[in-house]
């Protein structure tokens, strides 16, 4: 990280730790304890288990004398991290009813007044690089809330939305140009985080890829594009499925995206359920489904180091959480390399040569995951705007389709 005033960091921290309450403002108690799906945590555990976070990796080491809260909460809403101990099982944390929803915002206060007052006594590099761990942590889990909370309310029969206060995303004529490929950049190119700002350990080395001849999409493929392989019998022809995902869809009987209505006319959005913009990017498809996408148009996924090249090129400005639409828009021209939609790569998740994980405990943060995943990139809706960068890698298992999860093609050769 690069250095950072102790006001600069304090501010940061009271304005991240306050966004995460901001996003729940419309939700009720009964909201918030609801599980429903093992991938899915309930609002209360997000809230209670990001400040556990900073309880456990900034308090608990390097604030001398510290008491926690309640000692009970170290078992609770400890994620994954074997290395300092057990945790409640993940797919029972819809089982706990409490501590409160009181309970768990006076934790996160006693922790908010800790971690205050140590950032003012100790001006330490070492502090403020975890704090700034910790609020990227915490705006990792903003997105999960919301892609959480949002399937809580598709399985309530209410349909009810989240936020009513969402600005819609656009009328569903907005017109996008015919999708072209733009050529890419063959060669060894540098991939990876570039030292400068924050990058999670995953993004690092830096280091050399090999691109061969490719195009890549320029812009997001729309529901009006992803609803035409739907009605041209993409999900009853296995000659365009992976096995894997052919299996997938039968056994979930798959036959649209997730959130769309039966008659493919309406989907379900963090603002209730909502007419289809058939311009706006397809969203919660899995990697599957992309790839099966791809294939029945002549293409293909691009490569991350692909992808990451092409968007290093670009701004990151797009519809982000504070759009305050959270829900993807029509390109307007642009090419949406970030925002709106995570896009699905070609790459496995995997380490990049000379890899290290982070020391310690937090090594468990990214390297463990590295098996069996597709890598995503971009940033979505619910992303915050000064979280993304065209190196962040995050990750899914294929069947995801719960997250803000898109879709933009490549081919092989120049176009």
């Amino acid at each position: 990280m690069d250095d950072v005033s102790t006001a600069s960091m304090l501010a940061d921290f009271r304005r991240v730790r306050a966004q995460t309450l901001t996003l729940c403002k419309s939700l009720r108690p009964e909201d918030t304890v609801v599980q429903s799906m093992p991938d899915v945590s309930p609002t209360k555990w997000h809230l209670a288990h990001v400040t556990w976070f900073f309880e456990r990796f900034v308090l608990e080491a390097f604030a001398r004398g510290y008491q926690r809260f309640d000692e009970r909460f170290d078992y609770l809403f400890n994620s994954y991290y074997y290395s300092v101990g057990k945790m409640h099982p993940r797919p029972q944390r819809g089982l706990l009813s409490r501590p409160t929803l009181d309970d768990v915002r006076a934790y996160r206060a006693h922790v908010d007044d800790a971690v205050a007052d140590l950032l003012t006594a100790r001006d330490d590099r070492e502090i403020t690089d975890r704090v700034v761990l910790g609020l990227n942590h915490e705006q990792q889990h903003q997105e999960l809330l919301l892609t959480d909370i949002k399937h809580v309310f598709s399985c309530n029969p209410l349909q009810s939305a989240v936020a009513t206060d969402l600005e819609p995303p656009g009328p569903g004529s907005t017109p996008v140009g015919d999708y072209a490929y733009l050529a890419g950049a063959p060669g060894i190119r540098r991939i990876g985080a570039t030292g400068l700002g924050f990058a999670f350990d995953n993004e690092t080395p830096r280091h050399d890829a090999l691109l061969h001849e490719h195009s890549i999409g320029n812009r997001l493929i729309t529901n009006g594009e992803f609803r035409e392989f739907v009605k041209d019998g993409g999900y009853s022809d296995s000659n365009l499925w992976l096995s894997d995902g052919w299996a997938t869809l039968n056994a979930n009987n798959w036959d649209r995206p997730l959130y769309w209505s039966e008659d493919l006319q309406a989907e379900f959005t963090l603002g209730g359920l909502r007419d289809m913009n058939i311009a706006a990017p397809v969203c919660h498809v899995s990697y599957y489904e992309a790839d099966a996408f791809a294939r029945w148009a002549g293409a293909r996924l691009p490569t991350e180091f692909e992808w990451e090249h092409a968007a290093s090129a670009e701004s990151t400005q797009g519809n982000f959480m504070e759009s305050r639409y959270w829900h993807p828009v029509a390109s307007g021209g642009g090419s949406q390399f970030f925002g709106d939609v995570w896009e699905w790569t070609a790459s496995a998740y995997s380490p990049y040569p000379g890899f290290q994980p982070l020391a310690g405990s937090l090594g468990e943060y990214n390297g463990k995951f590295m098996c069996n995943q597709m890598t995503v990139r971009g940033g979505s809706c619910v992303t915050a705007a000064d979280h993304i960068r065209a190196s962040y890698r995050s990750f899914f298992y294929p069947d995801a389709r719960w997250q803000f999860l898109g879709i933009r093609l490549a081919k092989d050769g120049l176009s």
